[in-house]
């Protein structure tokens, strides 16, 4: 399996960004993918899931009317479109699968998931 992260860069604050995780090596039917951050000296943060299959999704609450998740199936990607970007939401974002589908409950846990991606850098100014 392969993830690769793209849509990143350098924006100010307010501004949007759409990342894309693209998938390969596998039927991602069935799947749960998440995205994930990670700022410099923090801990990894959840982000937002979605059930590749059945388009449920779930967020962090600091991300809520925010960020919005979605899946092209037909181009296995995964998106994350993040809008009124803040300078604190500067980190390397990163996409995941979880193979054993979703679960609301297990979808915010990175343990969860078993493939990861290489990440791409936000950096928010402000």
């Amino acid at each position: 399996v392969q993830l690769q992260a793209s849509g990143g860069g350098l924006v100010q604050a307010g501004d949007s960004l759409r990342l894309s995780c693209a998938a390969s090596g596998r039927t991602f039917s069935g799947s749960g993918m998440g995205w994930f951050r990670q700022a410099p000296g923090k801990e990894r943060e959840f982000v937002a899931a979605v059930d590749w299959s059945g388009g449920r999704t779930r967020y962090a609450d600091s991300m809520k009317g925010r960020f919005t998740i979605s899946r092209d199936s037909a181009k296995n990607t995964v998106y994350l479109q993040m809008n009124s970007l803040r300078p604190e939401d500067t980190a390397v974002y990163s996409c995941a699968v979880r193979q054993f589908g979703y679960v609301y409950a297990r979808m915010s846990v990175p343990e969860e998931y078993n493939y990861w991606g290489q990440g791409t850098l936000v950096t928010v100014s402000s």
